[in-house]
């Protein structure tokens, strides 16, 4: 990397710090005073630092647009299909990609199964918001007053002898969800369908979509497909990753209480 532009980066996070003078901006890049005015005198121009009345600059407002319009223009869609491709090409089982959408999460991409088995399900679809893993993931991010009122507004259909019967129930499971970081549904909403989900976060960290792998009976058990929650977390945990920007890990995900041993 060219060695002004590394410094002109260096600045960046610096500023993120809060405001500083040429004085520290030089001290914490170890240049002189005249390399730094010119570093900073060439960002302000660009709108990614600015010169306050007292002379300490800032993070610039074009900095902020451009992160923004960033962010807006991502598809967390394009960027996590091969990735669902992957592990669907891997286990065998029908893959599913859901976001929330006000009250509603709806899926918005599907690899379907390479048994001749298929599951009722469509992209676009809304799925059932007390008992599919998607949802309780989604919905287990949202602060908790959000949480508590949309639980009182819920129906709760009995699907089956499994599904979530209250908004106290539910509360707990997303709860229990939010806490262990991933999501079921075992026979929750069909009797004969089991589900492992996990969550995709942005750079700050809150769920912006969510993953499953879904299977029937006649094909895997529950606990069967429970083996397979490494790997769907650590698939989650790869789209993530792209989704923000950051490095992938390399190390697989810390086991976290209840989760099952097997990969």
């Amino acid at each position: 990397m060219s060695q002004t532009v590394d410094r002109a980066l260096r600045i960046l996070p610096l500023l993120a710090e809060g405001p500083a003078n040429l004085e520290q901006v030089a001290s914490r890049l170890d240049v002189h005073k005249s390399t730094a005015l010119r570093l900073l005198r060439t960002l302000d121009e660009h709108g990614m630092v600015y010169r306050q009345r007292d002379q300490r600059y800032r993070l610039g407002a074009r900095l902020f647009s451009l992160a923004q319009q960033a962010v807006e223009n991502l598809d967390v869609r394009e960027i996590a299909h091969p990735h669902l491709a992957e592990l669907n090409a891997a286990c065998g089982h029908t893959v599913h990609l859901a976001v929330q959408e006000e009250d509603e999460v709806v899926y918005i991409d599907k690899v379907e199964s390479r048994y001749p088995v298929r599951m009722y399900s469509r992209i676009g679809k809304p799925v059932a918001l007390t008992v599919a893993a998607v949802a309780k993931l989604c919905l287990a991010d949202l602060p908790e007053p959000e949480r508590r009122a949309l639980a009182d507004r819920l129906d709760y259909p009995r699907y089956t002898a499994r599904s979530i019967r209250s908004a106290a129930e539910f509360l707990a499971e997303l709860d229990r969800v939010r806490e262990q970081g991933w999501a079921t549904d075992l026979g929750g909403h069909e009797e004969s369908i089991n589900c492992v989900a996990a969550p995709i976060r942005g750079a700050d960290g809150r769920t912006v979509a969510a993953m499953s792998v879904s299977a029937p009976n006649v094909v895997v058990s529950g606990d069967e497909l429970l083996t397979l929650l490494p790997r769907v977390r650590r698939t989650a945990e790869a789209i993530s990753a792209e989704y923000a920007g950051r490095p992938t890990r390399t190390a697989p995900p810390r086991r976290r209480s209840g989760e099952p041993h097997h990969d």
